[in-house]
């Protein structure tokens, strides 16, 4: 899926207003990144070429050609290549030769990324919150900078993170985005209340890869 289609036009928009609502009560930043995926994986298309292709191999020369080895190592290779190739075009069998520690290693690690690439770091109070979604992976990281790591510990904001994970796997993302942001919202009034001179730091805009 297209990261840009993920979000409907209404809900992008309403997406944009809960940020804004919540903004109008805090200091904090929210920001809403979308990404097609954190990763190539591109060992995923080797091993998936290797283990198919071999298997493949092996039943043809068994059946056709007497199990000969010589007629095994050119089928082989060739199905290796031929299976590496296709399988960069199925995302979802690909993801089968992705380990789920990996998955979310190279989520977290293009969260990071993204906080600093778009500017999350330079707010006058460090207080940017990311909400990174990952498609291929249908992983989330919420990632926030120094100010508000010194007041919601990392589990906290994982554990708003794996809401919204659920509420995309049970096609409900929008509302369980919005729900989480205003969550975060609440403490971030709590701690970083607005003030007389606040502006508007980042875009309200859902950012897309």
């Amino acid at each position: 899926m297209k990261s840009e289609t993920f979000f409907s036009a209404a809900e992008n928009a309403e997406i944009t207003q809960t940020i804004q609502e919540v903004e109008l009560q805090t200091s904090g930043e929210v920001a809403v990144m979308v990404v097609e995926q954190s990763d190539s994986y591109p060992e995923s298309r080797i091993l998936a070429g290797v283990l198919i292709g071999s298997l493949l191999a092996l039943g043809i020369t068994d059946l056709l050609l007497d199990d000969s080895l010589w007629g095994f190592l050119p089928l082989a290779a060739t199905f290796s290549l031929l299976i590496a190739w296709l399988v960069g075009y199925l995302p979802m069998v690909r993801k089968i030769f992705v380990s789920g520690a990996r998955l979310e290693e190279m989520v977290r690690e293009q969260a990071v990324q993204e906080f600093f690439k778009q500017g999350l770091y330079k707010t006058r109070d460090a207080t940017g919150v990311l909400f990174f979604i990952s498609l291929f992976e249908r992983r989330v990281w919420v990632l926030a900078d120094q100010g508000i790591n010194e007041k919601i510990s990392s589990e906290s904001l994982q554990a708003y993170a794996a809401d919204i994970a659920s509420g995309i796997k049970e096609g409900r993302a929008a509302e369980a985005l919005c729900l989480q942001i205003r969550g975060v919202g609440k403490v971030l009034a709590e701690h970083f209340p607005v003030r007389d001179d606040d502006i508007n730091e980042l875009s309200d805009q859902v950012m897309y890869d």
